[in-house]
């Protein structure tokens, strides 16, 4: 596997939630920086040595609600 796509959220409480595409990965985090270092630690923790991805995509996804 060459790359791995997590969907990105942002929670009602603030921060953000991950979580992969094909895989059971998922993870929370507070800010930005903290999000690729949990995504990061998250795929290196499910994945053997050597059969990790080398690419980690971070899709997000946002609702925005507008008035009719």
């Amino acid at each position: 596997m060459s790359e791995i796509i997590f969907i990105v959220e942002q929670s009602p409480e603030g921060g953000f939630s991950a979580r992969a595409v094909g895989e059971s990965i998922f993870t929370d985090a507070e800010s930005m920086a903290d999000l690729h270092a949990r995504v990061r630690d998250a795929v290196r923790c499910h994945f053997d040595e050597g059969t990790q991805p080398k690419l980690i995509r971070l899709h997000f996804v946002r609702d925005e609600v507008i008035a009719a």
